[in-house]
């Protein structure tokens, strides 16, 4: 049986490109991505979705993997694959930013907890509420949503050495601004709490100069936003998943093919 190196490198190319495209995704996503997670579980995931999809999308062009084409395939499969994950976790950012707002208002900004999705220390109201997003997260189904776009891709943006644009790639970095906002919007109300609490603790000092505010305000400040918290617990879900959907709509629209 007479095997010619166009058929070696087809073959690979079958496998080998929507691997990097595939793995790049689950090293930038939420959930899978963290660092908690193994890098052999994240390849091995990989390499069974590889399976999975490479038979149902586009064949991949008969290229030389070492050849200049070949190299700028697999830098278009690792952006495209990085930018649906950096996208992803602009909703997760949103809510550990929100958490960091709440926390310094609360005056738990000292209360720090190492971050398993980005490896840093953040408050304990970011890791609360990174905790209920990602539960969130897994009770939508979002991870197999983001599988379902994923194989999407593959026909709006098949395996070429042309994927995505300079003016693409703008676009995604001017998202970031969905982060603030959506911190806020989640924020808002414990803000606006905690910002009449401090002005109550003002009319109180201005009323009674020997009252000694910071051993009477921090504990009723922290007390107040602890129920607070509670009391907008239920609107996380809301909240997550139009931040969600409205991020998985753009994902679509720019990788997808979709409206």
């Amino acid at each position: 049986m007479n095997i010619a190196a166009a058929d070696i490198s087809a073959w690979i190319g079958t496998y080998l490109w929507p691997l990097f495209r595939i793995g790049a995704l689950f090293g930038a996503m939420p959930v899978i991505g963290i660092r908690m997670v193994p890098g052999r579980v994240r390849l091995a995931l990989a390499l069974a979705l590889t399976l999975v999809v490479a038979p149902i999308i586009p064949p991949a062009p008969a290229v030389d993997p070492l050849s200049v084409a070949g190299a700028m395939i697999t830098l278009q499969q690792i952006l495209i694959g990085a930018a649906m994950g950096f996208l992803l976790s602009l909703v997760f950012g949103a809510f550990v930013y929100a958490g960091q707002l709440v926390a310094m208002q609360m005056g738990l900004g000292f209360a720090s907890l190492m971050d398993p999705q980005h490896g840093v220390e953040v408050p304990v109201i970011s890791q609360f509420y990174l905790v209920v997003v990602t539960l969130v997260f897994l009770a939508l189904d979002g991870h197999l949503a983001v599988i379902e776009v994923l194989v999407e891709s593959f026909h709006a943006l098949p395996v070429s050495p042309t994927g995505l644009t300079v003016a693409t790639m703008w676009q995604i970095v001017t998202i970031g601004g969905h982060l603030f906002s959506g911190a806020l919007s989640v924020a808002l109300p414990a803000l606006v709490a905690m910002l009449l609490v401090n002005l109550a603790f003002g009319v109180m000092t201005r009323a009674a100069p020997q009252l000694n505010i910071f051993s009477v305000g921090f504990p009723v400040t922290l007390l107040f936003g602890f129920v607070v918290l509670l009391l907008s617990l239920p609107l996380l879900g809301p909240q997550f998943q139009g931040l969600f959907d409205s991020e998985f709509a753009l994902i679509r629209h720019l990788f997808a093919g979709g409206p």
